[in-house]
């Protein structure tokens, strides 16, 4: 997508706000429209600014960010919301949940946490953005689902040493990306070791579920970079 994703950032600490607005920035194509101290003052911006997307936490004065997304349900305000939280009651998250957030964060957490977070949100945004219709292989990607293009035919069959999960998760993350990954790049954004995510592209290469860029430049060994093949 050429155009930003432009977010709103809902945070009543002043100091988290700017570790999240850096945050943010670092991930190619999104950008922080505005920031709110509180609920109150994010349903505001909300309605000047039109973001695409919302980082909301939950604890927060005059109003929680539960409240704030009540609020925006009710008003019919169409946006989307990641929520950045310290509560971990399965009472918060599931109320969160049944108001249609995209993802939820739990505090404190990693930058590559909250970049698969945003990665994630751009794919779903390219797939179910404008018109038209999209089969059921692009919908279980958008849920999480099965994974595409047929990859847990493989699960039965798996060598030796590789997890079946592991490899969902992978799956799932590279297929997401627009641009072709290391190893040491999937690694990070999974959170397991490079070593491990070499062994598990290198599966994928050899069941030509990925193809293979050699990145050249620069002094030292050539990068291998792996891209999901579409379809």
């Amino acid at each position: 997508m050429t155009k930003p994703i432009n977010v709103l950032l809902i945070e009543d600490d002043p100091m988290v706000q700017e570790v999240n607005r850096m945050f943010i920035e670092r991930v190619p194509g999104f950008t922080v429209c505005a920031i709110a101290g509180n609920g109150q003052e994010g349903a505001e911006k909300v309605s000047s600014y039109q973001p695409d997307l919302v980082l909301l936490d939950n604890f927060m004065p005059r109003q929680t960010g539960i409240e704030t997304l009540q609020a925006f349900r009710q008003q019919g305000t169409d946006v989307d919301v990641i929520v950045i939280s310290a509560a971990q009651d399965k009472g918060t998250i599931r109320d969160m949940m049944r108001l249609g957030v995209v993802d939820y964060i739990i505090k404190p957490f990693k930058f590559e946490r909250l970049k698969q977070a945003l990665e994630k949100y751009r794919a779903f945004k390219q797939q179910i953005s404008g018109e038209g219709i999209i089969g059921q292989q692009e919908i279980d990607q958008l849920q999480g689902g099965p994974s595409p293009s047929g990859a847990d035919n493989h699960h039965v069959d798996l060598p030796k040493g590789l997890n079946a999960q592991t490899l969902q998760q992978i799956v799932q993350y590279l297929s997401g990306q627009s641009s072709p990954l290391s190893a040491e790049e999937t690694a990070e954004g999974i959170g397991i070791a490079r070593v491990t995510a070499r062994r598990y592209l290198d599966y994928l290469l050899k069941s030509e579920q990925v193809q293979i860029l050699i990145e050249y430049g620069g002094i030292g060994r050539p990068v291998n970079r792996y891209q999901w093949k579409n379809g």
